[in-house]
């Protein structure tokens, strides 16, 4: 009979003490970085687009320039402070606050009643759904315009019917004057903010279950008692959506009141906006200031209306 030797430890695939090796990892340099090459090109368009001009807009507001975009040296704070002294600085971002309040609030409150209205059966429903489209399909710019002959003094279609209906004696300039021009900026603002803000709150209603209505039913519940205690709270998700993007782009609004006043008479129907462009004709650096003012309001709106709106407690 002859003898085997036993097994040496290569050979069972053990190492000394009776333990397996631990398998040698294959994964490549490129495996070892996980996602980074995937989100990699939307980190850089994310730095290109948005963190370097942040960052560029904020050297400059630091910067002395001359109109032809000359740099003559640091200018330290004082873009800040020429600014501050403006004697119109205060009425414009009074009118600013103003603007975006009333703009989103107005549009946040026909919004919800065209959702809840389009959410219900009836007769066109879906050509009213299609209608509604329109504002937002068309540039907010032709819009503007076409609201701004509209208006027109001489020619307009609304002095032009008032006059033939004996409602008005005299054609009105309704915006060469800012009691009478705030009113209807705000107007088209609402007007192109609809559709969006709409079928947000459409689809925020659409996601509701409907067994939830049933049970509110079986238990009683009134029209009042359903919508309040069901309907709004689980609507908040799709209501917080359109009130924070609202606030940003109505804060950043500027083709409708440039198409429609220019910010005049003066800066009397001026946004912040407006007056930062118009600042640029006189001094980049202060310009480049208000920008920066500008950044850090529209980021302070939407931090004040989320902790108001306890955004991230669950009911």
């Amino acid at each position: 009979m002859s003898l085997k030797a036993p097994p040496s430890p290569a050979e069972t695939g053990r190492g000394r003490g009776g333990r397996a090796p631990r398998p040698v990892s294959r994964r490549s340099g490129i495996a070892r970085l996980g996602p980074l090459p995937w989100i990699a090109p939307v980190i850089l368009l994310i730095l290109a687009v948005v963190v370097w001009p942040v960052i560029e807009l904020i050297r400059t507001s630091f910067l002395n320039i001359s109109i032809a975009g000359k740099v003559r040296g640091s200018a330290g704070t004082d873009k800040f402070k020429k600014l501050f002294e403006e004697s119109d600085f205060g009425s414009v971002l009074m009118w600013t606050v103003l603007w975006t309040v009333v703009v989103v609030g107005v549009t946040m409150l026909f919004s919800l009643a065209l959702a809840q209205l389009f959410n219900q059966r009836f007769p066109g429903r879906r050509i009213t759904r299609w209608a509604l489209i329109a504002p937002w399909a068309a540039s907010v710019l032709m819009t503007a315009i076409g609201f701004k002959w509209m208006l027109n003094q001489t020619a307009g279609v609304l002095n032009t019917l008032m006059l033939d209906l004996g409602l008005i004696d005299s054609s009105k300039d309704w915006l060469g004057k800012p009691e009478t021009a705030w009113p209807w900026m705000m107007g088209v603002a609402v007007f192109v903010s609809l559709p969006f803000t709409t079928y947000t709150l459409l689809a925020g209603l659409q996601t509701i279950p409907q067994d939830v209505y049933e049970a509110s039913r079986i238990d009683g519940a009134g029209p009042w008692q359903t919508y309040r205690h069901i309907t709004l709270p689980m609507l908040r998700p799709a209501f917080l959506v359109g009130v924070v993007i609202n606030l940003i782009n109505v804060f950043n609004s500027f083709p409708i009141i440039w198409a429609m006043t220019q910010g005049g008479p003066g800066y009397d129907t001026s946004t912040s906006m407006v007056f930062m462009y118009k600042l640029k004709e006189t001094d980049i650096g202060e310009s480049a200031a208000m920008s920066v003012v500008n950044f850090l309001m529209v980021v302070v709106l939407v931090l004040i209306f989320l902790k108001v709106s306890r955004w991230n407690e669950e009911d």
